[in-house]
């Protein structure tokens, strides 16, 4: 009765084919010749087949030896296609970072982040999602995203929270703007004044639209828009003036006059990431990405007033 043979004993029978001699098959494994010789033999024991002859103290593989080694390379060559499987899936996940970015952030300033990212970590391929905060927090929580910017107001459960850049609001003008003189801009300026306006589920235009009414003004708004970027792009083309956080002017810079605006109106972002993230190393280097890039652009944007 055959018993089972094992999988060192296939080794060891592969090896003595490859390289030719036992000699050099137990050199490839990394074990003594006796050794080899014993897996040789109790696998023609455990077999019933002759695999090699003697012929002047080499082993030459029989007929039967160089149809099993047939067999015994296809399924090595499984192995190495399972292998090389493994090694794909994890050049993919260490290799690959999603992002998730509200529309007010997802022009110039990801687009800054994402390049100071790649030319640091150039073996990195990075995936830049555009959508509404809620959506972009509930995919961080579900582990479809690594990294996210949100607002201030997001609170999905299972994602670490940590504010960013919290900055008063600034005007934003056409620079040939009549108030673009002024070295500071304050509601009663606004008053009746030509604005553009964030629609009013927007959490910017919220809080603008309160500040309005605590101070008892009320400005002619012209246009509407949901994004940041529309709302840059309509105050650049002179439509009138609006209140935005410094951040989401990045990109604009040539194209507005940005004034303080007083009293204070602050605001926030958010970056997010699963409390049991993935790839958390290069999720970290990202985020850290993420905070350079807003220090620079923002100081930039507020020393140039």
């Amino acid at each position: 009765m055959r018993r089972h043979i094992n999988l060192r004993q296939i080794e060891a029978f592969k090896a003595v084919i490859d390289t030719g001699t036992v000699s050099r098959g137990a050199e490839v494994l990394h074990i003594s010749q006796p050794a080899m010789s014993k897996l040789i033999a109790h696998l023609e024991a455990d077999t019933g087949l002759r695999l090699f002859d003697r012929v002047k103290k080499r082993l030459v593989p029989t007929e039967h030896a160089l149809r099993l080694h047939d067999e015994v390379e296809r399924i090595f060559a499984g192995v190495r296609q399972v292998e090389s499987a493994v090694d794909a899936l994890h050049r993919e996940t260490l290799s690959r970072i999603a992002v998730g970015v509200l529309p007010a952030l997802s022009g110039a300033f990801i687009q800054r982040v994402a390049s100071n990212f790649v030319e640091k970590h150039g073996d990195v391929f990075c995936a830049v999602h555009a959508m509404s905060s809620h959506w972009v927090a509930e995919r961080v929580a579900a582990r479809k995203l690594d990294v996210g910017l949100v607002n201030g107001q997001s609170s999905v459960p299972h994602v670490r929270l940590e504010p960013l850049m919290e900055l008063p609001l600034v005007c934003i003008l056409p620079p040939e703007h009549p108030l673009a003189a002024r070295s500071c801009i304050t509601p009663d300026d606004l008053d009746q004044s030509a604005f553009v306006a964030f629609e009013p589920d927007n959490s910017v235009g919220d809080m603008v639209s309160s500040t309005f009414r605590n101070h008892g003004i009320a400005p002619r708004i012209v246009v509407s828009a949901t994004a940041a970027l529309s709302v840059c792009e309509f105050v650049a083309a002179g439509f009138g003036v609006s209140l935005v956080h410094p951040l989401m002017i990045s990109g604009f810079e040539a194209r507005l006059a940005v004034k303080p605006f007083e009293p204070s109106v602050m605001y926030k972002f958010q970056l997010c990431r699963s409390s049991e993230g993935r790839n958390a190393k290069i999720a970290e280097a990202f985020a850290a990405e993420i905070r350079a890039t807003a220090g620079s652009v923002s100081d930039a944007i507020l020393n140039r007033r």
